[in-house]
């Protein structure tokens, strides 16, 4: 699945003329400066020239704390609690604070180096069980800072995520129930992105300067209430231009000017109170019982709820951004597990192969390759060797792979096929025969099997028989032991077929990407064996929302788990996105992964933002998602 960016100019005010009027107030305190001012259900914060003062109810101080910031925001939690986020002007440190009570239940700051800060906003992912900050600037960068994972702070923040934002970002919002990051372009835009980190950025146009859209002047902030209204302050003359949620979209409701100020620079929303503040220090506030500020969310109880798992390796990155690696497979050095290879096509040039250190090793340039498999034992050049195929979409060929008892890989035979848009591939070795078969599948969703013979000292391959799907297919695995395969047809779901070279060629589609469990595209597929009478389990790529999906390889074909593949703050890997191939191993492949492993492509290579990789799970972690039997 492909990034997309979608423009949409929002140019009508269809619902102005039937809104009811809020009441509000408005007052000037020209004897006190405010350069920042908030209202929650732990006190009123105000920001002056020389500190951050924390008041009750009856404005009694609580605690202050020295400095210039120009910027808070706040997020409810469920516990009663508040969050508090402030930028430090004068140092460009973020600030935060967990307030309950009046009590400070924690507290910290870092310095930011990346970048000077025009805005924060707060992001409590409830399904990936995430607390981070956004911070803004005006230079065309981002970033998301990771400050809790499982209710548990960091001892630091960690930067997850490098967003490339308009030159001209000057304010940012969350809505905290859709995962949706509203940014400000300055006079220019408004903006919306998907604000989960492993997310595809999903930019989408909300609004746009006039005469094409309703801006008139520069957005300085942008707060977002409980009903899901975004609220954009304009500058000068100071105005407030309020956009409803209409399904997935935002539609301009109503403009509001704010005459007790010239003009404004900051809002402060809470408990039906909109408090705006001027760059001059000047403050009003509107209220109004729709002025409401957003909590953070209790995650769904869904009836297979996602869950995380963590990697504990990744490969290094190939040295160029885009689409680059696609499909992975690994080979088990049998006498020293610590030496076994990953081995993954680049889709640009070849074959690389990785040490279980995740270092390149070797990189066999074969042309563009798609998908890779391999399974054990068919002699070459007279000795026992391992065998790899890779579809090489460059002449439409499978290429073959020797690998020596040492993990060296070297190219074999290669052979043509009848396609024209070769893509999937996998191998099948059959535990009754011990012959072993290659099915390689074409975008027009034909599949072919070629039988794989050796001679001793050399290959051959012979087409034995052809199976089709409907529409384009790619990833696929045989099931050996029970002489099954299960292909997926990207849009569609899974099917399954008899992986018998002599059996009919009737399949059956099992697997329905329904677009809630899983999603397409359907992309890699792999085999979790069962062992000692225990079933075995299909592993799928649910690309179209980042996730992993567990089924019953027998009918009913019930999903029994699902995850997502985590960042790990500890170890400083980014998680996994965007999932094309993935394979599954339950054989050792040395220290930490003595049980097997699983492995899967990351689309979207974060900490730092550069090319893509592969990452690595501990196959434990998967097990433990498992029903008992």
């Amino acid at each position: 699945m492909k990034y997309s960016l979608i423009a949409t100019l929002v140019s009508a005010a269809m619902l102005m003329a039937c809104q009811a009027q809020s009441q509000h107030s408005a007052a000037v305190d020209s004897a006190a400066t405010v350069y920042a001012e908030l209202n929650t259900t732990a006190g009123q914060f105000q920001s002056s020239a020389t500190a951050l003062v924390w008041q009750d109810g009856k404005g009694a101080v609580i605690e202050q704390w020295p400095g210039v910031f120009r910027r808070l925001k706040a997020l409810p939690q469920t516990d009663g609690s508040v969050l508090l986020a402030a930028i430090e002007t004068e140092s460009n440190q973020l600030h935060w604070w967990q307030l309950q009570g009046k009590t400070v239940q924690r507290s910290g700051k870092q310095l930011v180096s990346q970048l000077v800060v025009d805005d924060v906003c707060w992001y409590q992912s409830a399904e990936n069980k995430q607390l981070s900050l956004f911070l803004i600037g005006d230079r065309g960068v981002g970033e998301q800072w990771l400050l809790a994972q499982d209710s548990k702070f960091l001892a630091a923040p960690l930067s997850i995520r490098t967003l490339n934002l308009p030159t001209d970002a000057t304010a940012c919002a969350v809505d905290q129930q859709k995962g949706t990051l509203y940014l400000a372009e300055g006079a220019t835009a408004l903006w919306s992105y998907n604000a989960e980190v492993e997310a595809d950025e999903g930019r989408r146009l909300i609004d746009v300067q006039a005469p094409l859209g309703k801006l008139t002047a520069e957005v300085k902030a942008l707060e977002l209430t409980a009903n899901g209204t975004l609220l954009a302050l304009q500058e000068e003359p100071a105005l407030l231009q309020s956009y409803q949620t209409q399904g997935d979209d935002l539609v301009w409701q109503q403009s509001k000017a704010i005459p007790a100020l010239e003009s404004a620079e900051q809002l402060g929303l809470s408990a039906g109170i909109l408090s705006v503040v001027s760059e001059e220090g000047q403050h009003t506030q509107l209220k109004d019982e729709a002025y409401q500020a957003q909590a953070a969310v209790l995650p769904e109880r869904a009836t297979l709820p996602m869950q995380q798992l963590s990697p504990t390796l990744e490969t290094v990155a190939v040295s160029y951004r885009g689409d680059a690696i696609d499909d992975p497979a690994v080979w088990q050095n049998k006498k020293n597990p610590d030496n076994s290879r990953i081995l993954a096509t680049d889709k640009r040039a070849g074959v690389a192969v990785y040490t279980m250190k995740g270092e390149q090793l070797q990189f066999l340039q074969v042309g563009r390759v798609n998908n890779i498999d391999l399974r054990y034992g068919l002699e070459y050049q007279g000795k026992k060797q391992d065998i790899a195929a890779a579809t090489l979409r460059a002449d439409n060929s499978v290429q073959l792979f020797a690998i020596d008892a040492e993990g060296q890989v070297n190219t074999a035979l290669k052979f043509a096929t009848p396609f024209s848009d070769i893509y999937g591939l996998c191998l099948y070795q059959s535990k009754r025969s011990g012959q072993t078969y290659v099915f390689a599948n074409d975008k027009d969703g034909t599949v072919l099997q070629y039988q794989i013979s050796s001679s001793g000292q050399h290959w051959s391959a012979k087409e034995v028989r052809r199976l089709k799907v409907p529409s384009q297919p790619e990833g696929c695995v045989a099931d050996d032991q029970n002489d099954l395969l299960f292909l997926g047809e990207e849009d569609v779901g899974i099917w399954r077929f008899s992986a018998d070279a002599k059996a009919d060629t009737q399949g059956e589609l099992v697997i329905k990407a329904d677009g809630d469990v899983l999603v397409a595209d359907v992309e890699g597929l792999a085999l979790l064996p069962g062992k000692a009478g225990k079933p075995s389990y299909l592993l799928a790529s649910s690309q179209g929302n980042d996730s992993y999906v567990l089924f019953q390889t027998t009918a009913p074909y019930k999903a029994v788990a699902r995850f997502r593949i985590r960042l790990n703050a500890e170890l400083g890997i980014d998680g996994s996105s965007e999932t094309d191939g993935l394979e599954l191993t339950t054989l050792s492949l040395g220290k930490g992964f003595e049980q097997g492993a699983v492995i899967v492509q990351d689309g979207r290579n974060r900490m730092p933002e550069q090319g893509q990789n592969l990452k690595l799970v501990p196959l434990e972690q998967v097990l433990e998602l498992l029903p008992a039997h």
